[in-house]
């Protein structure tokens, strides 16, 4: 009788596992990265918060913690709302920010579909200098319209005109950049559609892509709105007198003379409201891109 012996398997070993260094491990988790960019927000935000905190104290000191107490945004002597240049220059601040808001928005509206129809070699070139103001140092922009209302434009005069033209010329390239991006993810397809329907090209503006621009329109006024709301540098230039001050440019004459807390307190609602305005345009761009796989605040960071 013949015994079969099975055949030998050879045996396999697994793959050979080699440790790797944390450091030479590319897919590990960025954490320099990330304790890099915490380090570099606390460094930014501690000043901010530390000026907010002095704006509830009690007493008149800026260095010193003497209590909790809202004397210095209103119904007291020296707060905010009882201080007339304080007062003056924070209503200069909100009227020149609305005005500009008007003024920006639909110009801004009306260039970014302008430049998007606009199909030839000289379109690039038009793109290109429509975005000059974002990348132009401020002081340049606000020097360059100095000169200009001084010496050419005698029409306009220094103060919340000559304000509002600045404020106009800078903020507008914000308003074309982020409309005209949502024009590109649009399309034509829309419009030309409505033209199929029996619509004209100003029918098919007014009710089809202006309710998709939406979005896009109130996120721009909103950004134009903080903008000007910060802007210190060009009004500088431009306010003429002491009647068209707003809080940047009181912020930076009052600080160099014996300041108060109250001037923290106005210093917080300047940040407030810009903060406010960047919350509404984030939620609107929010709603822009409900369901795509883009974030708004990657749309920003594109724009930005």
């Amino acid at each position: 009788m013949t015994v079969l012996e099975r055949p030998a398997v050879a045996e396999v070993s697994g793959p050979i596992r080699t440790r790797v260094r944390p450091w030479r491990n590319p897919w590990r988790k960025p954490y320099v990265l990330a304790a890099i960019t915490w380090v570099y927000i606390l460094w930014s935000l501690v000043p901010v918060l530390v000026a907010i905190q002095f704006s509830f104290n009690d007493g008149r000191s800026r260095s010193t913690w003497q209590g909790f107490s809202r004397q210095w945004y209103c119904c007291n002597e020296g707060s905010v709302f009882e201080d007339p240049s304080m007062f003056h220059s924070l209503r200069n601040s909100l009227i020149l920010g609305i005005a500009t808001v008007i003024v920006a928005t639909p110009l801004g509206v009306a260039l970014a579909m302008g430049l998007t129809r606009w199909r030839s070699r000289a379109s690039a070139v038009a793109n290109g200098i429509s975005l000059v103001p974002l990348v132009t140092p401020e002081i340049v922009v606000g020097s360059a319209l100095y000169l200009v209302v001084v010496n050419l434009y005698q029409f306009v005069p220094l103060g919340r005109p000559a304000m509002l033209l600045g404020h106009v010329t800078f903020t507008v390239s914000y308003v074309l950049v982020i409309v005209r991006s949502r024009l590109l993810s649009i399309g034509g397809e829309y419009e030309e559609a409505a033209r199929d329907l029996g619509a004209n090209s100003l029918q098919a503006i007014r009710t089809i892509l202006l309710p998709l621009l939406m979005p896009a329109v109130f996120a721009s006024a909103m950004i134009v709105f903080a903008t000007s709301l910060d802007d210190f540098v060009v009004s500088q230039f431009l306010f003429g007198s002491a009647e068209n001050e707003t809080v940047p440019i009181l912020l930076y004459n009052a600080v160099r003379a014996a300041p108060t807390p109250a001037l923290n307190a106005l210093a917080s609602i300047l940040l407030v409201g810009s903060f406010l305005a960047l919350i509404l345009a984030y939620v609107a761009l929010r709603a822009r891109h409900r369901g795509d796989d883009e974030s708004a605040l990657e749309t920003l960071a594109d724009w930005g």
